[in-house]
């Protein structure tokens, strides 16, 4: 094999491969070394713990012909047809090596790209799992990283957010997400220039996926709208990042370091008359106009618990109980229409959600200390309200 031959062949396999022609030069000599010792009875070196292995026998490869020569303790000891007995084995070997080089090129370049986008080909769905196309290597959705609702179809092109590279059964595996909230940060990068140069910041965000996002932007240049660089001109960034999502809706904020200006922006949409913070105990006591207290609340305590999220202070909105960065009590009740001092009083009693309400007897909800004609009146109209929707959603057949 002449020089241009041999050279291009091995430069030709490191491309196709992605490797490097080094390692391929030296799995050669390891695959020709391993060779000789199968064939030719002699043992493997012996490897002291901490030190390096001592072999007595090396590999001499002429780049310019592809000659290989054995030497034992300095001599030639190549028997005559080696190359030809020893070309299987070094071949599975020399395979091996490959494989193994591509399997840490994958490794290292999906590590790299870990918490940033990428976009690949739905090739198969299985169990709920779908597995993207990624070029080099497959992508794995599993369906806690998709956003309900949505359907993946063959051949459908589709971005996900690198989350981490796992170590599979046949080599790394590269876990993808659509719900995690780095996922709305990367796609916003790829739409705000400003973003992506550094100007905007994304400071925090708040998520469920699938529904709706909080995000808080600053600006590092005054002349620069943080808000207004995300939203875009007549909408056109945040409503390319929203199609992304399935029309997931995102409520950008702007970010501010003082506690109380930021708990009242993060519960926008809703307008706040005052907030008074207790560091202590990290609770935010929030109070809104009458009219928009289920706008501050939000459907099913939506808008104030992804707030909390956002915030990381607990929120008790005056009139509607506490609501804590983990969650929310007695929201649900003040979403059906029931006042915050009674959904207060039932929530001491243990009934924190409709369905509490609807099962427990109402002869036993009349016995709760503290709910006057009044307020029964008002229960037994919320009972009678969910019973007859949840009739209709479930007609008899």
């Amino acid at each position: 094999m002449s020089t241009t031959e041999f050279s291009a062949a091995i430069n030709q396999l490191a491309a196709e491969r992605g490797v490097s022609p080094e390692s391929i030069i030296e799995g050669v000599k390891q695959a020709l070394a391993a060779a000789y010792r199968k064939d030719y009875g002699v043992p493997t070196p012996e490897v002291e713990e901490g030190k390096e292995p001592k072999d007595d026998i090396e590999v001499q490869l002429n780049l310019e012909t592809g000659e290989a020569r054995i030497f034992k303790e300095g001599k030639d000891v190549t028997p005559s047809g080696f190359g030809r007995i020893a070309a299987q084995t070094a071949k599975q070997v020399i395979l091996q090596k490959i494989r193994e080089e591509e399997k840490e090129a994958i490794r290292a370049e999906f590590k790299e790209k870990a918490r940033s986008i990428v976009s690949g080909f739905v090739f198969r769905v299985e169990n709920g799992v779908v597995f993207v196309d990624l070029g080099r290597t497959q992508g794995i959705l599993p369906p806690s990283e998709q956003i309900s609702g949505e359907q993946y179809r063959t051949g459908a092109r589709v971005k996900s957010l690198v989350k981490e590279v796992q170590e599979g059964t046949r080599g790394p595996e590269v876990l993808l997400s659509r719900t995690d909230p780095d996922f709305v940060t990367e796609l916003f990068s790829l739409e705000v220039p400003e973003i992506s140069q550094g100007i905007v910041k994304v400071e925090t965000i708040a998520r469920e996926a699938g529904r709706r996002t909080k995000m808080a932007v600053s600006s590092s240049e005054e002349r620069i709208d943080p808000v207004g660089s995300c939203v875009g001109q007549k909408g056109v960034r945040v409503q390319a990042v929203t199609h992304e999502l399935g029309e997931e809706k995102v409520d950008i904020i702007p970010y501010s370091a003082d506690d109380a200006t930021f708990v009242a922006s993060a519960l926008s949409p809703a307008k706040v008359i005052e907030v008074k913070l207790k560091p202590k105990s990290r609770t935010a006591e929030v109070e809104v106009p009458e009219d928009q207290l289920s706008l501050a609340i939000g459907k099913e305590g939506q808008n104030v618990r992804l707030a909390a999220k956002l915030t990381g202070w607990r929120i008790d909105i005056k009139g509607a109980g506490a609501v804590f960065a983990e969650g929310t009590k007695g929201l649900e009740l003040t979403a059906q229409g029931i006042s915050g001092r009674v959904a207060k009083i039932l929530g001491e009693a243990g009934i924190e959600s409709v369905k509490q309400l609807k099962e427990k007897p109402f002869e036993e909800i009349k016995t709760i200390k503290g709910l006057g004609p009044k307020a029964l009146t008002e229960i037994k109209k919320v009972i009678a309200n969910v019973q007859k929707t949840g009739a209709s959603e479930n007609p008899a057949s």
